[in-house]
């Protein structure tokens, strides 16, 4: 089942943000094959991170919680809010995806 990832950083978040920003992509790459998109949320300049947004393959609600807590950025508090839920994808997208 696929699950929505929204997370908000804390105001203040962006040298933690860039402190473990590589051992968080290190993370995401443990279940790469079970992404279905990933990224930081932005600022209205397009470039100041202010969260991230991810859509991951999980088999419940369970292992997706399992995997959020251990997950670099919650573990060291980059994020002031955190939501799951449960996603269906029912469009096939044709925009804001990098080549492959």
């Amino acid at each position: 089942m696929l699950f929505c990832f929204h997370n908000i950083d804390q105001p203040d978040a962006a040298a933690l943000r860039q402190q473990w920003r590589p051992a968080h992509k290190e993370y995401l790459a443990r279940v790469a094959g079970q992404i279905a998109f990933a990224g930081p949320l932005l600022a209205d300049d397009g470039v100041t991170m202010q969260g991230s947004l991810l859509v991951i393959d999980f088999p419940d609600r369970a292992a997706a919680e399992a995997w959020l807590r251990d997950e670099p950025f919650t573990r060291n508090g980059v994020y002031a809010s955190i939501s799951i839920r449960a996603y269906q994808n029912l469009w096939p997208q044709r925009t804001g995806f990098v080549a492959s």
